[in-house]
């Protein structure tokens, strides 16, 4: 049976509520160290995070479903002209259908070297691609295919 806890309390016992507490003053904005900087910017909603590994899969659907090419044309451009001028000394003009066909060959060439080495980590029990992954992947291939 269940004592009554409220009769046995003696009167004048009852339970005080805190006070509301006080707003608290604000704080003084510091000044900008220099002249021409302003005081921080009012912060802004909080960005969304994803959990660990949700971005990667999200950049490689979207990736895989592109048809476009993923090294910029100018960069690769430069490249494969200080390439050519390590075999000639002549200054050789391409074509610029003859670069898109180069870049797309090698970019198909990396695609399948990485998904070889990303084999290759796989079955090292590892979801971490390694620089030997790679070198494996293109010793296992032989010289014919680098």
């Amino acid at each position: 049976m269940r004592h009554n806890t409220s009769a046995s309390r003696r009167k004048g016992a009852t339970p005080r509520r805190r006070p509301p507490a006080a707003p608290a003053a604000p704080r003084p904005s510091r000044s900008p160290r220099r002249s021409g900087e302003s005081a921080r910017p009012p912060k802004s909603p909080k960005k969304r995070r994803f959990r660990p590994g949700t971005r990667a899969l999200m950049e490689i659907r979207k990736y895989q479903k592109s048809h476009d090419l993923l090294l910029r044309k100018a960069p690769f451009s430069r490249l494969v002209r200080e390439v050519c001028q390590n075999f000639s000394r002549e200054a050789l003009k391409w074509q610029v259908y003859a670069l898109l066909a180069l870049q797309e060959a090698a970019e198909a060439f990396l695609v399948m070297l990485f998904s070889d080495a990303n084999l290759c980590a796989i079955h090292a029990k590892r979801v971490t691609l390694f620089p030997r992954d790679v070198q494996l992947a293109r010793r296992i291939r032989g010289v014919e295919n680098m």
